[in-house]
């Protein structure tokens, strides 16, 4: 049996019936439909491939950490969460990582405040660590460690640290640090209880160790960091680096040893890999064909876990670089793909203050019209995209709410999801405060409404071909063309459809009005962001 067990829990633990998109469902709360629904259609539970319970494929940054403890000789490994009782006796110690422990990041807490309702991923992720598996470890002395992309989390949450003994948080890149940290916990040692990693204690190329077993849905890394300085954004404050070919290339190989087919190619910005100084924000054309043929010489498909559009918008006007990567993509397997990309706001007054360098090389105030000219480049090969926005910036003004409404009726025949988010303190605005449901304007629910009636919409244009390359395709759709069904319905009983210029003429509330609310939802706010 295992000494250091890592693991998360079911809807990190899933590839999301193969479509990562999906995933996004567990940032909602269980609403129309009871829980065990949602876990079905957005996290289903994970193959293992042992009698110990090790899943077929994990979180990429799980198995980062997890083949770094075996190349440090520990007997370390991956469990999946139904099959953590195995270990109970030999484990000594926990490792957990999760994306939105508490659901406070920016879909959770928006969904949570607008609700009142914890989500489905905060909800399986109290029940994992409240499950008897892991409070039988902790009974018997074992040292839990958490991290991953939300460990800032923990900072609001220190009294379920003492609830659950949760001994230490590492909130950074833990290459370096694991093993040590790792090896202390194992000796009895005391433990610190917040390790934060700086910039300068991120991990070199040679120091990122290859996965030893297969990611979720293929997903391989090909560079960290970005050089967009976006000041919500904790990405940007990490030093950039591109992962050589012959490293990509190793880890897409060993996910088609072990079956998984398909591929995610992981970045903050794919367009950037190999991007050049001083700015690094110009696509190096020749690296990106040679990535995209490197990826679809071994897979099926390929999609993207995030572009930005100016990026795209200066490839395809200086080389026609989408056309050229949409050729070496598209074939017999796959007929489109996807990415998240960040619109955040359709201000160029804002975009100036809170992402100076989103739309470089081009200027802040081209912003609105190179969103417009991007959907239409994706448009034209193939890419069906989940876009965000982010409602409450700080500096925010009734302007800006205008300007984003009317850049969302500009995209409203563009086949894409537009989700609008709470504004969350990350990056450099980790010190500012969260943006709450309660201080929601009527202008504010507008965008909501506006992003809502379109994601009805496009969902059931995209959901059209979602499943075309998988045999069960034709036996799913129907359930999640009745799930996007009955959002629509609920909509509009609640008066929560909202159509294309239907804010012009409208007054609405002082958006600078300051409310003093008391009552259920202050204790609400302290309890889910």
């Amino acid at each position: 049996m295992v000494e250091v067990v890592l693991t998360t829990d079911r809807t990190m633990m899933s590839n999301h019936h193969h479509k990562e998109f999906l995933g996004f469902g567990t940032t909602g709360p269980p609403l129309l439909f009871p829980e065990k629904f949602w876990l079905y259609f957005f996290a289903p539970k994970m193959k293992v491939i042992d009698k110990d319970g090790r899943p077929k494929e994990a979180p990429y940054g799980l198995r980062k950490i997890e083949a770094k403890l075996i190349e440090e000789g520990f007997d370390a490994a991956i469990i999946e969460p139904d099959h953590l009782r195995k270990h109970v006796k030999s484990a000594k110690v926990l490792l957990l990582s999760h994306h939105d422990y508490f659901g406070f990041g920016p879909p959770s807490s928006t969904f949570a405040s607008l609700f009142k309702m914890e989500t489905v991923n905060a909800r399986s992720f109290a029940r994992l660590i409240e499950s008897p598996p892991v409070r039988e470890m902790k009974r018997r002395g074992v040292k839990i460690i958490a991290g991953g992309p939300a460990a800032w989390h923990w900072k609001y949450r220190e009294d379920k640290m003492v609830e659950w003994g949760v001994d230490t948080i590492v909130d950074g890149e833990g290459e370096l640090i694991i093993g040590e940290l790792v090896k202390k916990a194992m000796q009895g040692e005391k433990l610190p209880r917040f390790i934060d990693l700086k910039p300068s204690q991120s991990p070199s190329l040679d120091e990122i160790p290859l996965i030893k077993y297969p990611s979720v849905n293929g997903l391989v890394e090909v560079m960290r960091g970005c050089p967009r300085g976006c000041k919500f954004c904790s990405v940007t404050l990490r030093p950039l680096r591109f992962i050589p070919f012959d490293k990509i290339e190793k880890e897409i190989k060993l996910n088609v040893k072990y079956g998984v087919k398909d591929a995610i190619i992981h970045s903050e910005d794919v367009l950037l890999y190999g991007a050049k100084p001083p700015g690094y924000i110009i696509p190096n054309e020749e690296k990106l064909i040679k990535l995209h043929k490197l990826f679809k010489k071994h897979v099926r498909r390929v999609v993207w876990a995030h572009a930005s559009l100016a990026a795209m918008v200066k490839g395809q006007r200086d080389s026609k670089l989408m056309d050229t990567l949409a050729e070496i993509i598209i074939d017999e397997n796959q007929s489109w793909w996807g990415a998240e990309i960040g619109i955040e706001t359709g201000s160029p007054r804002l975009a100036k203050i809170i992402m100076p360098q989103k739309a470089k090389p081009f200027s802040a105030d081209e912003w609105p019209e190179i969103v417009i000219e991007g959907a239409g480049i994706m448009e034209d090969v193939g890419m069906q995209p989940a876009m965000t926005l982010i409602a409450g910036l700080p500096e925010e003004k009734e302007e800006d709410i205008i300007k984003t409404l009317e850049l969302v009726d500009e995209l409203w025949d563009f086949k894409a999801i537009i989700m609008p988010m709470f504004f969350v303190p990350m990056g450099l605005l980790k010190d500012k405060d969260w943006f709450k449901a309660y201080e929601l304007s009527d202008l504010h629910m507008e965008l909501l409404k506006r992003c809502l009636t379109h994601g009805i919409r496009q969902g059931k244009r995209i959901l059209q071909n979602y499943f075309e390359d998988r045999w069960y395709g034709p036996l799913v759709m129907p359930f999640y063309r009745f799930f996007i069904d009955r959002i629509e319905i609920a909509a509009r009983k609640r008066g929560y459809i909202s159509e294309p210029g239907s804010h012009r003429g409208k007054k609405y509330e002082n958006f600078n009005e300051i409310k003093e609310i008391k009552g259920e939802h202050i204790e609400w706010d302290k309890t889910c962001r």
